[in-house]
């Protein structure tokens, strides 16, 4: 099967099989497994940052970041689609234990003077400020220029307020911008970011910030029951996945664009191509609005031996990665045509 439904579905390759089987391990719980030290010590470095903390995933990372930097009974202001708003099951508020204000964000830009109005400080009536969170890649599927992310960064530093970035593509980010992960991180005090997105890792993510951060989560990872001990096995493929992957990921940006080009050329398709930037495919096809309707095209890919998300909110995601390679892409854009025909 060809599943383009995320770029968590990719199994590891044989190379990160191997080092998994072979990986020397120790118990993390006392800091002893070598493999994870050095899978941890190379993520604090691509991202620039003091330390890091390897964690089972990437809302599991957020929601340890929001855990360590906020106080209860706070606010985190973020952008009202991103990640940590939609798609973590509401865990900030069950977990931290702090109240998010959302902000709209067009195009995962933070707008400063929507963000200005928003910040406040502690009071009688109202809870303070203790995190502003940003999102890049964002999971709409845009890479935010590093222009976009100053203001943000600025406004946080005249407030005395942390700044978060969810970086699960971060990789993805950095290869449509052109820069280093280290130049987009350097906009937070905090980046989360995935290996198992895109990188092809079986499971984990990596937490980097300031020593006495990572610190004080790696004590409230163990609270939350995110300690491991003989975790080398996982971190082995890790190290893989920082150290030869980011690189290859213009590939499979490529793909994404033969396909959304050619879905582009089919009638009653909506989407604009030069959104496009990372390896997602965002689109709607409104003569499909019905839940039959999009259930017969999901049939017409399964057929084809593709697998599809329904859309969610009118709209399709087509996700590329290691596992799509051109004949795979090809392979899309011919039942594409076939499922979206007039």
């Amino acid at each position: 099967m060809i599943d383009i439904r995320s770029d968590t579905v990719t199994g590891p390759t044989e190379g990160m099989r191997k080092a998994m089987a072979g990986a020397a391990v120790g118990d993390d719980g006392y800091g002893e497994d070598p493999t994870v030290n050095t899978l941890e010590a190379l993520g604090a470095e691509i991202t620039g940052k003091e330390a890091a903390l390897f964690v089972p995933s990437g809302t599991f990372g957020n929601q340890l970041a929001l855990f360590t930097w906020c106080k209860r009974g706070s606010e985190v202001v973020l952008g009202e689609e991103c990640h940590i708003m939609r798609h973590e099951a509401g865990a900030t508020a069950v977990i931290a234990g702090a109240q998010t204000r959302p902000i709209g964000a067009p195009g995962g830009v933070l707008p400063v003077s929507a963000l200005a109005e928003r910040l406040r400080r502690r009071d009688l009536h109202g809870p303070g400020t203790s995190l502003i969170c940003l999102e890049n890649a964002h999971s709409l599927g845009r890479a935010v220029p590093l222009a976009a992310l100053e203001p943000v960064r600025r406004i946080a530093r005249e407030w005395d307020i942390p700044l978060h970035l969810d970086g699960a593509r971060i990789f993805n980010a950095a290869a449509a911008l052109h820069v280093e992960a280290a130049q987009i991180a350097a906009h937070a005090d905090s980046v989360m970011f995935c290996l198992s997105k895109g990188l092809c890792a079986p499971a984990g993510s990596l937490l980097a910030g300031p020593k006495d951060f990572i610190q004080e989560a790696r004590m409230r990872r163990k609270l939350l029951g995110g300690g491991m001990r003989q975790a080398g096995i996982l971190a082995a493929a890790g190290i893989i996945a920082l150290k030869d992957f980011p690189n290859r990921l213009v590939e499979d940006h490529r793909r994404a664009r033969y396909i959304a080009g050619h879905l582009a050329a089919i009638p009653g398709v909506v989407i604009t191509p030069e959104e496009q930037n990372i390896n997602m495919v965002f689109f709607s096809y409104p003569p499909a609005q019905d839940q039959a309707a999009a259930q017969k095209i999901q049939e017409v890919f399964a057929q084809n031996s593709i697998r599809i998300n329904a859309p969610q909110d009118g709209r399709y995601r087509f996700v590329t990665h290691y596992w799509i390679g051109d004949r795979e892409a090809g392979l899309v854009v011919k039942a594409a045509q076939e499922a979206f025909a007039p």
